[in-house]
């Protein structure tokens, strides 16, 4: 089920029909812009599914009808004037009918944005009682564990940089960061809290 809060959107600001900004959840890449009614709406929130209202065919249409690139609703958020949707979304496919990721020409792949997802990903896993994962199992060792094995993680990166395999070392930098982001969790920091850090020793 995804994040469904409560909203009072205005259509009759614009004739019934309000724009929905399409966001990819995991990359926050913006993938496209259409429109819908409160039936569009209505139909995406109990489907799970985006389902706009198209303005030239004048009916509903859910991306991915026929394609079968279907954009899965993650979370709905509406902005401060109750006229603009904001849809966080996993894509299935590519979301453009010419083929490419985004109706901007723009490529959807992981970015540093990924950590801060992949954060929240390990939040809930830590807050999960019934989560059997080698995330829940860290949390539930404790502290001395998570910083045990980020500085194991450490000493391989190190290891690996000194070689020449370069999947090695993406390997072990990319365990290197999970379990950094595993002890900020535990710490109850956010990875925005480090960038913050960063930002001003920049200035």
């Amino acid at each position: 089920m995804f994040n469904l809060k409560k909203m009072n959107i205005d259509f009759d600001k614009s004739g019934g029909l309000v724009p929905a900004v399409i966001q990819d959840e995991k990359t926050s890449r913006v993938l496209m812009v259409g429109f819908m009614n409160e039936e569009a709406l209505a139909k995406t929130e109990k489907e799970g599914k985006v389902t706009f209202y198209s303005r030239t065919r004048q009916r509903l249409w859910t991306k991915g009808e026929t394609s079968g690139n279907f954009l899965l609703v993650k979370e709905i958020l509406q902005d401060c004037d109750q006229d603009t949707l904001l849809i966080k979304v996993n894509p299935t496919g590519p979301v453009c009918h010419t083929g490419a990721d985004t109706c901007f020409f723009e490529e959807n792949k992981p970015n540093v944005l990924f950590l801060a997802y992949l954060q929240s990903v390990i939040a809930e896993r830590k807050n999960s009682s019934s989560d059997k994962s080698y995330t829940k199992s860290l949390f539930e060792k404790g502290i001395n564990k998570i910083a045990q094995k980020v500085g194991e993680e450490a000493v391989e990166t190190v290891i690996e940089a000194k070689d020449e395999n370069d999947e090695l070392f993406k390997n072990e930098v990319a365990d290197l960061l999970y379990h950094l982001l595993v002890l900020l969790e535990a710490k109850n920091f956010h990875i925005d809290d480090i960038m913050a850090v960063l930002a001003e020793r920049h200035k």
